[in-house]
């Protein structure tokens, strides 16, 4: 048995095209069973080599000695206890000449394949108390976004806007009648985003607004500058966050996310 701390062995159960360029693939396994419920829209980490290999149960203390570890965040897009069933969504993505582990692996994916699942962690939630809501995210945000809505209260309002790769991409969402959703066609993720434009072309509803955005880098700075600067947002009324950084590895991602935070305060 794997379940060494927060790390747990499983297979894949299932794995299936939700679209063109989002991949869902639900993991199973003994070790899921101690794994805590009500965590969907959090995270966890998959464990792969730095040669971007899926790391091996029967090697994972060599190559963590080595440090030979590399981990990729994804959002639990559901959980069943009961089954012990671990749904994960992927943005599937790739780019020349790089390493895209996680991406490669879930196009890849077959019954019975196994990864090592670290986590979970949690992620900033969404103020139920407020008048209106406001969603904004490209492809990797649709899993988090998704699980959002299905838990938001009937009688809430506002407004979703998601970009993706190609018009097959749109998906059918769970979610009050009150949410308008508004999908954007871009077919070179993390260049030519139209977030930021359509966010401004929005009607501003009355009252008290919460803004869940998570995105591109560079798009969710240019975001941020405008709910705060022209919008007059506090941070308590909203999460705004990176996923990703074009041209970037998870890693330096990292390393630009830390100093952005640290400059933004």
């Amino acid at each position: 048995m794997m379940a060494a701390g927060n790390y747990r062995k499983t297979k894949v159960l299932e794995s299936e095209y939700l679209s063109p360029n989002m991949k869902r693939v639900v993991l199973t396994g003994p070790d899921l069973a101690s794994f805590p419920s009500g965590f969907e829209g959090g995270y966890v980490k998959l464990l792969f080599t730095k040669q971007g290999r899926v790391l091996r149960e029967d090697e994972a203390f060599e190559q963590l000695s080595r440090q030979n570890i590399m981990m990729r965040t994804y959002t639990v897009r559901g959980f069943d206890k009961a089954t012990q069933q671990l749904t994960l969504d992927f943005a599937l993505h790739s780019k020349e000449g790089c390493v895209a582990p996680a991406s490669d692996w879930a196009r890849m994916a077959r019954v019975g394949d196994e990864m090592i699942v670290g986590g979970p962690g949690s992620t900033i939630g969404v103020d139920h108390n407020a008048d209106w809501f406001l969603f904004v995210g490209d492809m990797t945000a649709i899993p988090a976004i998704s699980c959002y809505l299905t838990r938001l209260p009937d009688r809430a309002k506002g407004t979703v806007i998601l970009e993706v790769t190609q018009p097959e991409d749109i998906l059918d969402l769970t979610k009050p009648s009150g949410i308008e959703v508004i999908w954007k066609v871009n077919n070179t993720p993390g260049k030519n985003s139209q977030l930021l434009d359509t966010v401004q072309a929005l009607d501003w509803m009355q009252g008290h607004v919460f803004v869940w955005c998570a995105c591109e880098f560079d798009s969710m700075k240019a975001l941020r500058r405008w709910f705060k600067r022209t919008k007059g947002l506090e941070k308590e009324q909203m999460y705004v966050s990176s996923y990703w950084k074009y041209n970037c590895s998870e890693d330096e991602h990292k390393v630009e996310k830390l100093a952005d935070s640290q400059l933004s305060g």
